[in-house]
């Protein structure tokens, strides 16, 4: 069987299947109808008289066709996020990456990445059988694709998230001396906060427009700091806030406290930047030993071995 036997017969199953699809859903449903789509109708003049957001039965095949494909992608999302479970921790990592907290829409997201995979690997089997290449290990290439796009898609949100909390960790200083100033200067802790958060550009100045709309939903201040601080899961942010909440509540000099937490961070800053670049400086040898110094040895000997070899 030759390739193009091959395609033609997906085509054509994958056409017989659609209409096998059309045909059934096409046919009468004995299920009964929800009870809004038959009260609807009649009490439309007091609900709804424009007959804008009453449920529509789906008579239509391609809408027929196409709710069934998305119940079918939602089941999947569903076993697929049972499968891999993790809930909690993908929920922080969602939060710390600043994604809507949605694990049906991340599943969803990576099973994509699965079967899009798998669906290039099998592409790459068949490819590999039509130009006669084809060896059995070939054929665990679908598997190990659908592996690796799931480990890619959840290394890439692990990812983002560290960038994420290291961005925010360099904003804190620079936000917490503005709200030292703007205390200083007669402003109320909430009055700061919402100050900073308009005029502020940054993935911290984000997660306070967040607590200032949490505050305005009827939360407290130190209520909805905390729950940033849980959401961010950053150490240096989480020990300047709770140093702050504790001197909200006791009535301490706000604006002396967010100067100090801001030096601190500061300092915290400085000492990781100085093992950062101690770490970078050992990956640095690396290529120094195993490359520069290797090729200088050979252009060193490789002459004289040459030269002996000629019989000079």
């Amino acid at each position: 069987m030759t390739l193009q036997e091959i395609a033609l017969a997906v085509l054509l199953g994958g056409a017989l299947g659609t209409g096998v699809w059309l045909v059934l859903a096409a046919l009468p449903t004995w299920r009964a109808p929800a009870a809004v789509v038959r009260i609807g109708p009649y009490i439309r003049d007091v609900t709804d008289p424009a007959g804008t957001t009453l449920p529509r039965t789906i008579s239509d095949p391609t809408l027929a066709l196409a709710g069934g494909a998305r119940s079918l992608w939602q089941r999947a999302q569903r076993r697929f996020a049972q499968l891999l479970g993790g809930a909690d921790a993908l929920e922080r990592r969602l939060a710390q990456a600043g994604r809507p907290v949605d694990l049906a829409a991340f599943r969803g997201r990576q099973l994509t990445w699965t079967v899009g995979s798998a669906c290039a690997g099998a592409a790459t089997v068949g490819l590999l059988w039509a130009t006669g290449r084809l060896a059995p290990a070939a054929f665990a290439l679908p598997v190990a694709a659908a592996l690796g796009g799931i480990v890619a898609c959840d290394a890439l949100l692990t990812s983002q998230a560290k960038a994420r909390v290291a961005r925010i960790e360099e904003e804190l200083p620079t936000v917490l001396e503005f709200l030292a100033l703007c205390l200083s200067a007669g402003e109320g802790i909430l009055g700061s906060v919402r100050r900073v958060a308009a005029v502020g550009s940054g993935e911290l100045t984000t997660e306070l427009r967040a607590v200032t709309v949490e505050v305005d939903t009827g939360a407290t201040l130190t209520d909805a700091l905390t729950a940033m601080t849980r959401r961010v899961d950053a150490p240096t942010l989480t020990r300047a806030i709770d140093h702050a909440v504790s001197a909200i509540e006791r009535g301490s000099p706000l604006a002396e406290t967010l100067q100090a937490q801001a030096a601190d961070a500061r300092e915290d800053a400085k000492r990781t930047l100085i093992e950062t670049a101690g770490r970078k400086e050992i990956l640095m040898m690396i290529p120094l030993v195993f490359g520069l110094l290797p090729l200088s040895v050979l252009f060193a000997i490789y002459p004289g071995i040459a030269m002996l070899q000629l019989g000079f």
